[in-house]
C-alpha cells in the first residue's frame, strides 16, 4: 500500500514498553511492520517484564511524552495513531490533548485502565479515559475486563456485549470494538463486536486452544490502526485486524517460563 517513490503509510504507537517483547510498543512495531505500515513510537512507560509477569513499571513524565509525540508528528507526519499503555490521569489528559490537534484517526485500547498502582489514581484515571481520551478516539478496543471497569457491565453473553458497545459509545467514540476473548466459547468460536451505535458487525473467528497469547490486545489495536493509516474504512480495517490477529494466535509460541507471546510474523513463516 506504498506510495510509489514514497514512504509506505504512516503509524504511531503511544503505548509502553515491553522488555519481553511479547506486547506494547515492541508488539504495536512488529505488528505494523507485518502489514505493511511505517511504525513510530512515543514511550509512555518502561516496564520490566517477561513471560511471567510484570516486575517493575515507570512511568515517563508529561513533558518527555509531549516532545516525543510533537517530535514525530510535526516533522513527520502521521496517518493513524493508537493509544495503549497510559497508566495515570496526567498522562491521559497529556494524550488526549495531543491527539486532539492531530488530524489523523486514533484506536483507543484502553489498557491504562488496569488496577496497579495506587486506587485513587487509577479511579482518577479511569475519569480522565472516559471523560477526556474516549471522545478523541476513531474506534475504542475494549477487552470485557475493561468494559466492566469503564462502565460498570459485567459482560456474560452476546446481548451484554450490544448493551457494553452502547455504554462504551456514550463516552464519545465514533465506533466501539467490544472485544469478547473472554467470553466462554460460543460454539469454539471468538466473537467481536464493532458498532457505531447503526451498522453492526459481528467477528467470528476459531477458538484456537494456545495458551500462548502475551500481547493479543495490543496487536489488535495496532493492526487496526494500520489498517487506517492504509485508508481503509473502519470495518474494513477491523475485520483485517482479526484476521491477522486469529493468525498470530494460532501461531502463538512458548518463551521462557509463563506465558508466550502472539506470532507477529506468522504470515511470513
Amino acid at each position: 500500500m506504498s506510495r510509489a517513490g514514497g514512504a509506505p503509510p504512516l503509524c504511531l504507537t503511544v503505548a509502553g514498553s515491553d522488555s519481553g517483547g511479547g506486547a506494547g510498543i515492541q508488539a504495536d512495531l512488529k505488528t505494523m511492520l507485518a502489514l505493511g505500515v511505517h511504525g513510530m513510537s512515543v514511550v509512555t512507560a518502561v516496564t520490566a517484564q517477561n513471560s511471567l509477569g510484570v516486575r517493575g513499571a515507570w512511568e515517563l513524565p508529561a513533558e518527555a511524552v509531549t516532545a516525543q509525540y510533537r517530535a514525530v508528528v510535526d516533522d513527520i507526519g502521521v496517518q493513524a495513531v493508537k493509544t495503549g499503555m497510559l497508566s495515570s490521569a496526567v498522562l491521559v489528559e497529556t494524550v488526549a490533548e495531543l491527539l486532539a490537534g492531530t488530524n489523523a484517526p486514533v484506536v483507543v485500547d484502553p489498557v491504562g485502565v488496569s488496577k496497579h498502582g495506587d486506587p485513587l489514581l487509577a479511579a482518577s484515571a479511569l475519569d480522565a479515559v472516559r471523560g477526556e481520551l474516549l471522545p478523541r478516539a476513531t474506534v475504542a478496543t475494549p477487552n470485557l475486563d475493561e468494559v466492566a471497569q469503564l462502565t460498570g457491565l459485567a459482560v456474560e453473553d452476546e446481548d451484554g456485549m450490544r448493551r457494553a458497545a452502547a455504554a462504551v459509545l456514550g463516552f464519545g467514540p465514533r465506533w466501539a470494538l467490544i472485544k469478547g476473548g473472554h467470553l466462554a466459547a460460543h460454539g469454539g468460536e471468538a466473537v467481536d463486536l464493532l458498532t457505531d451505535g447503526s451498522e453492526e458487525r459481528w467477528l467470528r473467528a476459531p477458538r484456537h486452544d494456545n495458551r500462548h497469547t502475551h500481547g493479543t490486545g495490543c496487536t489488535l489495536a495496532s493492526a487496526v490502526a494500520a489498517g487506517l493509516a492504509k485508508g481503509l474504512s473502519v470495518p474494513e480495517a477491523v475485520t483485517a485486524a482479526k484476521e491477522y490477529v486469529t493468525g498470530a494466535i494460532a501461531a502463538g509460541f512458548a518463551l521462557g517460563g509463563g506465558i508466550g507471546p502472539v506470532d507477529h510474523a506468522w504470515q511470513w513463516r
